[in-house]
């Protein structure tokens, strides 16, 4: 018979001896997240908070228009990813999920989402719908909720594809600062004359804060919109992403 002693030796010191600690791996960006409402069909609009809360408060949304989708994967990149500190950062990825999944710029009852807000509305039709009245909208009216909750001191509107940063806004200054940031020409975007009803000019309107409109081109690279823009636009204020080895 084969000693037995030997054996529970090197099993004990199996049983004692230290574990090398697992590589560590990004945590959840998200601290919590609200539905804002539903869309025409149905589908639900999320918003997701990243951040550490701090004193100044960010909202990003993208796919206002559903067939300029590809902005969204800029704010999936930061909700999927590693946790952000310095900022209170909302993320609002898909504004227009129906049109986003028929890939149409307006939403199921055919109207440009960016077209109805309750400032300077104007009944426009065509490509422009702005549908029946003011907030006629149910996306519409669950983005007024969440900003008038919220009040952000700076709103990203991310849209495709005229790739430039718009001038013509309430803030020039930080205007400025987005185009040299995530590196897009300054350019004036005047809708072809039909700048009724917008989001961001509502909000610049009613509220101290300031909110900008961002195009990126009409086909950015996979890694511009998950790697390069996110790293880019949290450098527009000072936030920074957890870093692991």
């Amino acid at each position: 018979m084969k000693p037995v002693l030997p054996a529970l030796v090197l099993l004990a010191a199996a049983l004692v001896a230290p574990v090398a600690p697992a590589a560590s791996v990004p945590d959840d960006a998200v601290l919590s997240k609200r539905k804002l409402g539903e869309s025409v069909h149905g589908r639900p609009i999320m918003a997701y908070r990243l951040g550490d809360k701090s004193d100044f408060r960010v909202v990003l949304i993208a796919t206002m228009h559903g067939n300029e989708a590809r902005p969204r994967r800029i704010l999936l990149s930061l909700k999927n990813g590693a946790s952000i500190s310095g900022i209170d950062l909302w993320v609002v990825p898909t504004y227009n999920p129906d049109g986003l999944a028929a890939g149409t710029r307006k939403n199921a009852h055919g109207v440009d989402l960016n077209r109805n807000y309750p400032y300077q509305w104007a009944e426009l039709d065509g490509n422009y719908e702005s549908g029946p009245a003011p907030k006629s909208e149910p996306e519409t009216r669950a983005m007024i909720r969440f900003l008038k909750d919220v009040r952000p001191d700076r709103i990203l509107s991310f849209h495709q594809p005229l790739h430039g940063v718009d001038l013509d806004t309430k803030n020039k200054r930080f205007a400025r600062k987005v185009a040299r940031t995530l590196q897009l020409p300054r350019k004036t975007f005047t809708c072809g004359g039909v700048c009724h009803g917008t989001m961001t000019s509502w909000y610049n309107h009613k509220f101290a804060g300031a909110a900008l409109t961002v195009e990126y081109g009409a086909d950015p690279s996979a890694r511009m919109m998950r790697v390069i823009a996110p790293t880019r636009v949290l450098k527009i204020f000072g936030a920074l992403r957890a870093c692991f080895v």
